[in-house]
């Protein structure tokens, strides 16, 4: 996630929440900033102040939907006049937040953001026996209901978006803590322990050495 957004207050304000809420956000204080950030990183969202220094923030929501059409952007503003949200929506905005706002409402709104994706990427994800609904923040094993901390929930979710594939542990810091990450923290360690003890057995989560992590279906057992 990407905050932009010139408040110093709250954009930091912002970041801390997200954060709380396991969502790693980065911020820019400005449009050129936030231009720089795009260009670099891989976000899934953007928190866009409409009227930002540098780069208008309208060009920067025109670039993202022209550039990263798959990076979903919820504009702030704090004009509330329809005119204003019409304009947003047709420079490629996904969604409209008029100043001032709470943030239960922008936490809410993501979510739904989130369950519009790519067509390619099921908004209700399922693996083996696990399911795991990044809206209702809910996941299951086998009908049983896991119950998950933010960033154990945030970790299962991309091994889940992987489908099998190898998520490495630079990709967990990138999308499941932030850029400022300590990039030799055993952080990702030692929560994919504490998430494999609440997944149970048999153990989906396999470590590939030198690579990252990925889920496994269990082999089936065969009689003599």
């Amino acid at each position: 996630m990407l905050v932009v957004e010139d408040e110093v207050f709250l954009a930091e304000a912002l970041q801390a929440g997200l954060r709380h809420e396991a969502i790693a956000a980065d911020v820019a204080f400005d449009g050129d900033e936030a231009l720089e950030r795009i260009a670099v990183n891989d976000y899934d969202a953007v928190v866009l102040d409409r009227d930002i220094p540098g780069t208008h923030g309208d060009i920067v929501c025109a670039t993202l939907s022209r550039e990263h059409p798959a990076v979903r952007v919820l504009m702030l503003t704090a004009a509330g006049r329809l005119r204003d949200k019409v304009g947003g929506f047709e420079l490629g905005a996904d969604d409209y937040l008029t100043k001032p706002f709470a943030f239960e409402e922008l936490i809410v709104r993501l979510r739904a953001l989130a369950r519009r994706p790519p067509a390619a990427v099921r908004p209700v994800l399922e693996f083996a026996d696990l399911r795991l609904d990044p809206y209702r923040r809910e996941a299951y094993r086998a009908g049983r209901y896991l119950k998950l901390t933010r960033k154990q929930f945030a970790v299962l979710e991309l091994l889940m978006r992987a489908a099998g594939g190898v998520v490495s542990a630079e990709t967990l810091l990138e999308k499941a803590w932030d850029e400022n990450a300590d990039p030799f923290t055993s952080a990702p360690r030692v929560t994919m322990s504490t998430l494999r003890k609440v997944l149970g057995e048999p153990d989906l989560i396999r470590t590939v050495s030198g690579a990252g992590y990925r889920l496994a279906a269990p082999e089936k057992s065969h009689g003599s």
